[in-house]
């Protein structure tokens, strides 16, 4: 990355800076940024964070300690915890940054948060494959169709799944890890469908050990999730769905920590019958999570975003221009 180091010509003295003006000079010196998308950014990033320290009045001890939770993050964070995104879900801004993002249109699968738990290398299996290796778990027959939104079967979608074990953790938190579980990747079929072996979720807390754990603890509020599967569905030519679904009945269904519970996505398990049970494979009365998929296209969800950006803008008094499909306003 090339980096100017030369003193910028045009501009004034930057001396005597007060809470009136430091702001307005931060904005000076980073207007000569040549991306306008990142110039747009860090102006909005700047105005915020100034704007919260003058409305807080914060004060030096707890910037200091908001810093050192910051760097604890980092330091307790690997390629297998990922500390920040366990702060991005519990303030809430993976599922916000999710709905900007992958906007939906009534009928099509709403999308929720990643989580912190998804790692690359799960295994490509066949349809029918056993996920698991939990000998004390409530097994769960998966069965799932994908379809696009004119309702035509959507073949080819790699299908990443994941989910913990009977007692409530991933497999990336037992410290003797050899390989991954509860985990797989599988296509869908000709006709949209794939299927696998899983178990019955059940909730759990996220980890509580960390800097994120600490500061739930200091705000009050419960670490439980309500048990799930995720589930990334990827093909090409269509926006990437990442999600997960949601048993009915968890006690923790309307209270979860990381916001990524939607009506939509809770569902109702049944048990499986004799037809299916032949079909698949399955032992008869197996609990049973069937689902339908809705899958946009790629151009759908480009012009969903940008529909909704221009709304949004607008609601602002300001007219938007796009750089690379991302929004800045006309008088950036």
């Amino acid at each position: 990355m090339s980096q100017n180091t030369n003193p910028p010509p045009l501009l004034p003295p930057m001396k005597d800076l007060t809470t009136s003006n430091l702001t307005a000079n931060v904005h000076l010196v980073n207007s000569q940024c040549p991306t306008p998308r990142l110039r747009y950014l860090l102006h909005r990033i700047v105005t915020h964070l100034h704007e919260f320290c003058l409305e807080t009045r914060l004060s030096s001890e707890e910037w200091s300690t908001g810093i050192q939770f910051l760097t604890e993050i980092g330091q307790i964070s690997d390629d297998l915890r990922h500390e920040m995104i366990l702060l991005s879900d519990t303030l809430g801004v993976s599922s916000l940054v999710d709905a900007v993002n992958h906007p939906r249109v009534p009928g099509a699968t709403e999308g929720t948060v990643l989580g912190p738990f998804h790692t690359h290398d799960a295994i490509e299996m066949g349809c029918g494959a056993v996920l698991h290796s939990d000998p004390d778990a409530e097994q769960l027959f998966v069965l799932c169709s994908i379809k696009d939104t004119s309702g035509e079967p959507v073949g080819g979608v790699k299908v990443d799944v994941w989910e913990g074990d009977s007692k409530g953790f991933y497999d990336v938190q037992n410290p003797n890890r050899e390989g991954p579980d509860g985990r797989g990747v599988l296509r869908s079929d000709g006709d949209g469908m794939f299927w696998f072996n899983a178990i019955v979720p059940v909730p759990y807390p996220i980890p509580m050990d960390g800097p994120v754990g600490k500061m739930l603890g200091a705000l009050g509020r419960h670490p439980n999730r309500p048990g799930h599967v995720h589930f990334m569905l990827d093909r090409k030519g269509f926006d990437l769905l990442v999600t997960a679904l949601y048993p009915r009945g968890d006690p923790y269904e309307t209270s979860d920590p990381v916001f990524g519970v939607k009506e939509s996505l809770v569902v109702d398990l049944s048990t499986v019958e004799d037809e299916m049970a032949a079909k698949y494979g399955v032992k008869i009365g197996t609990r049973l999570l069937t689902y339908d998929f809705v899958l946009l296209t790629e151009q759908e969800a480009r012009g969903l975003r940008k529909k909704n950006a221009i709304e949004a803008m607008e609601k602002q008094g300001r007219k938007v221009v796009f750089d690379n499909d991302l929004p800045i306003p006309a008088d950036s």
